[in-house]
């Protein structure tokens, strides 16, 4: 078989390995490409034709390999005259679907995801008190005595702490994990787990936690965080006691 690129001097060789499936190889080239040149979400990937050109493969191991990345969400594919492959914007709720297929493949439980939430939120806000990120630091503030609206509005806010915490650790894989278990939790449950009741409560909780990470107290920021989650699994113990020996499921 010809080597993926080849056929035009212009053009960089792009071998395909042995034992490799065709289509794995064009969806591999393809993500590495929109890396190493940057492709922003929303650039527009070349059209079939030039795409079938360049790679010297079949219609339908093209097809196939777009397909790959669109079932991950690396890519939307748009029909019509001025549709096609476009670079879509890497999404925690992507990566957690991805990852429910594994989860219910293995048998795993929404209390081992929960637990693993466990381990990781008091992680996450420690690495983000140690790091500091002034500018991200000052996004704390808009959590400050954070108490009015309705349900929309308090899960948008719990939801987009927890997401500000994670990228403030400065790990994007763990911001990665972090968020995306909290969306397969989200995609579950749909409502929130505390009731009306503690809503001004747990927003105070999300306000002494970003003080913390404002003032770099790591252990505080951790500590606090840790009571946080425990609360929060406690209560999804209490609200939902059949969902903890469900197998996640792929949605």
């Amino acid at each position: 078989m010809a080597a993926i690129g080849a056929g035009n001097a212009a053009t960089p060789q792009r071998p395909v390995r042995r034992g490799d499936k065709v289509s794995e190889a064009i969806a591999r080239d393809i993500v590495r490409r929109i890396g190493a040149e940057g492709m922003a979400p929303g650039t527009q990937l070349p059209p079939e034709a030039k795409m079938l050109e360049e790679y010297r493969v079949g219609r339908g191991s093209l097809r196939e390999a777009l397909r790959i990345l669109e079932v991950h969400g690396l890519i939307s594919i748009k029909p019509g005259p001025r549709g096609g492959p476009t670079v879509d914007q890497v999404h925690t709720r992507n990566f957690g679907r991805m990852a429910s297929l594994y989860f219910q493949m293995d048998g795993m439980t929404f209390r081992e995801l929960i637990e693993a939430r466990l381990l990781m939120e008091p992680m996450l806000a420690r690495a983000a008190a140690e790091r500091r990120d002034p500018q991200l630091t000052d996004e704390l503030a808009r959590f400050e005595g954070a108490t009015r609206g309705g349900e929309d509005e308090y899960l948008r806010l719990a939801g987009d702490f927890h997401q500000l915490v994670a990228v403030m650790s400065g790990n994007r894989i763990m911001s990665l994990f972090g968020q995306s278990l909290a969306d397969v939790l989200r995609d579950r449950l749909q409502d929130s787990l505390f009731p009306k009741s503690r809503r001004r409560e747990i927003l105070a909780v999300h306000s002494d936690i970003g003080r913390a990470i404002a003032a770099g107290e790591s252990d505080l920021a951790e500590r606090l965080m840790r009571e946080h989650m425990t609360d929060y699994a406690a209560q999804a113990k209490r609200r939902h006691p059949g969902l903890m020996q469900e197998v996640v499921d792929w949605r």
